[in-house]
């Protein structure tokens, strides 16, 4: 493991790794020292994340002692054999998880489908829950002091029209952020929350050119973010500088 950086020699998990912000997350966390495991429900774009950005990010032609894996959050057995796997692999738990696999499916209130709504809550609320207490329980059997940090989302805080399923989803994120870190405290694991505007990352590629102008007309510094701003973020909440932050939600949105 790398020896200088703000995360060095520390093993981290990051879902959702195959894209966004977590793809981004993984190049940060590695370039600042991290060991990373990439874990995503495609485990090609996860491959894709170690192989080629975070090898390309650190400079080097192999992805070193960083690996990907498949995992599908929503899905107790899954998650469980994630564990397993990165247990197997590198004889401890993660010291630092970042929630960031999330989907949406948007729609008008009237018109929302219950299994759209369903697999909403399932990847974004209960898949965040499940890594949360899996790990957490982890850590804390292998007394690691280590810090979470899930991904919410700013619309968890004002909402949007189209995602009453997303934004409730985030907002129960925020929710169980703060529960989950007045219960992990006492083993000295810290949770924490980001709250990302509106970032250039494949969910906002599906927004149409009109409501993106628009969409940014609320956001003062008048640009989209970009997921490596988000990820910077993550990195200074699963190092040492934040280490009196907990039960916190940060909000990245460039002023919205």
């Amino acid at each position: 493991m790398a020896s200088k950086g703000l995360v060095a020699g520390r093993l981290a998990l990051v879902t959702g790794a195959g894209s966004g912000i977590g793809r981004a997350a993984c190049q940060v966390l590695s370039r600042e020292g991290a060991t990373v495991v990439a874990a995503d429900k495609n485990y090609d774009a996860a491959l894709e994340t170690i192989k080629k950005h975070i090898a390309l990010a650190s400079g080097y032609s192999d992805a070193g002692e960083h690996s990907a894996m498949e995992v599908d959050v929503s899905e107790p057995k899954s998650v469980q054999n994630l564990l397993q796997a990165i247990l197997a692999e590198y004889k401890v738990p993660p010291k630092i998880v970042v929630n960031s696999a999330g989907v949406t499916r948007d729609n008008w209130l009237l018109k929302l489908s219950q299994e759209d709504y369903d697999s909403v809550m399932n990847v974004n609320l209960k898949g965040t829950f499940l890594i949360m207490q899996t790990f957490a329980k982890a850590m804390t059997e292998s007394s690691i002091q280590g810090s979470i940090i899930n991904i919410s989302s700013i619309v968890g805080k004002y909402g949007n029209i189209g995602q009453t399923n997303y934004s409730a989803s985030k907002a129960g994120v925020v929710a169980m952020t703060q529960s989950a870190a007045k219960e992990l405290g006492k083993f000295n694991i810290r949770v924490n929350a980001i709250m990302p505007g509106f970032i250039d990352t494949p969910i906002i590629k599906t927004v149409p050119d009109k409501v993106k102008e628009q969409l940014l007309k609320l956001v003062p510094l008048g640009r989209l973010g970009d997921p490596t701003e988000i990820a910077e973020v993550i990195t200074f909440l699963s190092s040492d500088k934040s280490s009196f932050i907990n039960g916190a939600s940060i909000d990245v949105t460039g002023g919205y």
